[in-house]
């Protein structure tokens, strides 16, 4: 009983602390790099973090929380954002939330999936796979996301400047995945593997 308390209350800790650092990131520089109007993102990495470590519903969670982040930058913080907010808001919530919560629950999937064909001992592959999985679910949800409900308007269709769509997803998608590919490689997967050594044999795997 008392084990089965302590092991809830674990979880709650680590659930607020990556929320904090989630909210942390979404307001300070520490959480993105923009390029021109382009935005590029490393809030995903906490969710990350928490969808190997917790499991799928944790990684929902955390995404929802990415999500409301998000979205709380489009009223002042986000250009892009801001754009959008006013041209539809509701699909500018959509968009936010959606693909985050799809995204942390698929790497909680994808990283249990992993973990049961991976014969490394360190299990090294499954972190990396997953994380890599993260940052470019996350850059194909959000750009599928906008180019479904705002593909059509006036402010999207600037910014593809006459490439046809193939060539505008190739270049949005290419110049956000690549990069946060490459920070997520580094420190998704590192951190997450060390929290999963020390807490993920003490608790259970979802919430």
């Amino acid at each position: 009983m008392n084990k089965n308390i302590s092991a809830k209350t674990s979880r709650m800790a680590q659930l607020a602390i990556l929320t904090a650092i989630i909210f942390l990131m979404g307001f300070t520089p520490i959480g993105f790099l923009h390029v021109g109007m382009v935005e590029i993102t490393f809030i995903m990495i906490p969710v990350i973090i928490g969808a190997i470590v917790m499991g799928p519903g944790a990684g929902a969670f955390l995404g929802a929380m990415f999500g409301l982040a998000s979205f709380m930058q489009c009223f002042g913080m986000s250009s892009f954002g801001n754009v959008l907010l006013g041209i539809q808001p509701v699909f500018t919530f959509l968009v936010c939330m959606v693909p985050r919560i799809l995204m942390g629950w698929l790497c909680g999937l994808i990283f249990r999936g992993l973990v049961r064909v991976d014969r490394t001992k360190s299990k090294s592959l499954s972190y990396c796979v997953t994380s890599l999985c993260g940052a470019l679910l996350n850059t194909i949800f959000f750009v599928g996301g906008v180019l479904l409900l705002f593909g059509q308007t006036d402010y999207i269709m600037g910014m593809r400047g006459g490439m046809n769509l193939l060539a505008f997803v190739g270049v949005f998608v290419g110049l956000n995945g690549v990069i946060e590919a490459i920070v997520c490689f580094i420190v998704a997967a590192a951190i997450s593997k060390a929290l999963d050594v020390v807490m993920k044999r003490q608790f259970p795997s979802d919430i």
